[in-house]
């Protein structure tokens, strides 16, 4: 193995969901590289549909507050329809993440209350001190989507490598008339979802879990 795939390798192996992070802002020149890095990723005939708008200082105060008057006053109406379901293992995935993150956090599985609120903390942005918001141009539809997807995989793995937390949150994204409103965004872009990022802090207890990753025979299919 090259050192490079060792260090690629180290830094997919370090990533995880953030959900608990320093309110100490990311100096905006860091912004700037890890966007950067991120727009390197490849798109079908290099169309790179993707735009991120990102809070700093007030305004993250101001959308979590616009945005939590949405989740209580709207119903969610994504530019994406969510899953008709999790079926099999991927299902089992979910739920596996849902217990770990309750029980890291303390919660039993029959306190719906303490569940909900758990839940409303992806409107709080787990703390974060910035948000991206991640749209793609809608001509070009689940394709510039598809696209944009390894942007959002890119930006997470950037983040990872400068030290800082990120969590992708489709949550977000279930308010997307509202975003764009909000972002003064043309109805052109699609709302793909939010990335809540800034300086991850260790010791928070829903910090303390990872997700298990698929076996190589559940995902790689070698034929020939």
């Amino acid at each position: 193995m090259t050192d490079d795939f060792t260090r690629l390798r180290q830094t997919l192996d370090a990533r995880y969901s953030c959900r608990g992070f320093r309110p100490d802002p990311v100096p905006e020149t860091t912004i700037q590289h890890l966007v950067m890095a991120a727009g390197r990723a490849p798109s079908w005939c290099n169309a790179q549909p993707w735009k991120v708008t990102v809070t700093h200082g007030a305004e993250t105060a101001r959308f979590r507050d616009a945005l939590l008057a949405a989740v209580e006053q709207d119903k969610p109406a994504p530019d994406l329809p969510w899953p008709e379901s999790y079926p099999g293992a991927h299902g089992a995935r979910r739920l596996e993440c849902g217990l770990q993150l309750y029980e890291a956090v303390g919660i039993a599985r029959n306190d719906r209350a303490a569940r909900t609120e758990q839940s409303l903390q992806n409107y709080h942005f787990f703390g974060a001190p910035h948000v991206a918001i991640i749209h793609s141009e809608a001509a070009l539809g689940p394709y510039g989507a598809l696209d944009t997807g390894g942007f959002i995989t890119a930006l997470t793995l950037a983040a990872t490598a400068l030290g800082l937390g990120s969590i992708a949150q489709a949550s977000v994204a279930a308010y997307a008339p509202m975003i764009r409103a909000h972002f003064n965004l043309p109805e052109s872009r699609l709302i793909l979802c939010a990335i809540s990022f800034g300086w991850p802090d260790a010791a928070h207890p829903a910090n303390a879990f990872r997700t298990s990753r698929a076996a190589l025979e559940d995902i790689y299919d070698p034929r020939g």
